[in-house]
């Protein structure tokens, strides 16, 4: 697999991706010309390759681990305009204790809400080290100017968040102000203080996988701890190809920079068949120190239940069916 060009600064000891990169991004002309430059995507290889990681089988103590690795890998999530904060503390008791019946059970990673939700989110983690994890910057269209987006990111930070998922101004992306991207990006990463920022692509609509390779570099230049494939809101998220790509980016940056970004897929992984394979892509993509929380997530609340209906199976032998576990 071809690996993408060196930046033209080299990266120093304890410097920023920003830093490292900071010729490639003076000028829309040399950021494009990089972008640009990046090895062009084979869809047919990606998608065979996604395909046939996608048919490993693992035997049961492999599968038992995996169930609950990737239960400590969910964003539990709830983003719609009828939330209320009982759900929200719901939600966070939940992620706190998925199964009552079994207290073994893995916390989930975080619990991701509307900014105005981020406070009775963090009341109801208190004491445990689930994180908060806050949609921002006029999620999910972007649509909105930069100085609305920052007060957006501000205002979670100031009220617990200790994660932003950003959505990136998909507009100016595929225009080819990849310069604004970037800015906007970096002034987001620089408003979180100390909280994690996730960069959000939106893949389903950028049309080709060169575009997304594009972006993923984008984000990991401005700044990013994390890159995500979607928002779940459209009609084509996370996908084993897209998410493959995109570990193959994290892969090639940290060999480049010394910096390790995380990848979280999110929308359409549903059971812990889906599971399994999105964590088969990331052991035999970017490596084992990619099979943890802090660096990769699945943006998949309903797949929570699925996990537990399966973990239950394995510990009992019975398949205690959906009215076992709650509904998100």
């Amino acid at each position: 697999m071809p690996t993408s060009p060196k930046p033209s600064t080299p990266f120093e000891q304890g410097g920023t991706p920003t830093h490292a990169f900071a010729d490639v991004t003076a000028s829309d002309s040399t950021l494009r010309r990089f972008l640009h430059g990046l090895p062009g995507v084979d869809p047919v290889g990606l998608e065979a390759r996604a395909a046939a990681l996608g048919t490993r089988s693992i035997k049961t103590s492999a599968k038992a681990y995996a169930i609950d690795l990737a239960i400590s890998m969910i964003d539990l999530t709830t983003l719609e305009g009828a939330d209320t904060p009982g759900k929200v503390r719901a939600l966070a008791a939940k992620a706190v204790n998925p199964d009552p019946t079994d207290r073994t059970t893995p916390r989930t990673a975080a619990v991701c809400v509307y900014p105005d939700m981020v406070a009775t989110a963090k009341a109801g983690l208190a004491g445990t080290d689930v994180k908060v994890a806050s949609v921002a910057t006029a999620f999910p269209a972007g649509r909105a100017a930069l100085d609305v987006k920052l007060a957006d990111v501000r205002d979670a930070v100031a009220a617990g968040a200790d994660e932003i998922d950003m959505v990136i101004d998909r507009g100016a992306f595929l225009a080819g102000d990849y310069l604004k991207v970037h800015d906007e990006i970096r002034a987001v990463k620089e408003t979180c203080g100390d909280a994690r920022l996730k960069v959000i692509f939106e893949t389903g609509e950028l049309s080709t996988y060169d575009n997304i390779r594009r972006a993923s570099w984008l984000g990991m230049m401005a700044g990013a701890d994390f890159i995500k494939t979607s928002t779940g809101k459209v009609a084509v998220n996370a996908t084993p190809a897209n998410t493959l790509l995109m570990l193959e980016a994290v892969r090639d940056f940290r060999a480049q920079t010394g910096v390790q970004v995380g990848v979280k897929p999110a929308g359409g992984i549903r059971t812990t068949k889906d599971a399994v394979k999105f964590l088969v892509l990331v052991n035999e993509t970017a490596g084992g120190d990619w099979l943890d929380n802090r660096w990769f997530r699945f943006g998949a609340s309903s797949l929570l239940n699925d996990l537990l209906m399966q973990r239950q199976k394995l510990a009992t032998g019975r398949y205690s069916g959906p009215d076992y576990v709650t509904v998100d």
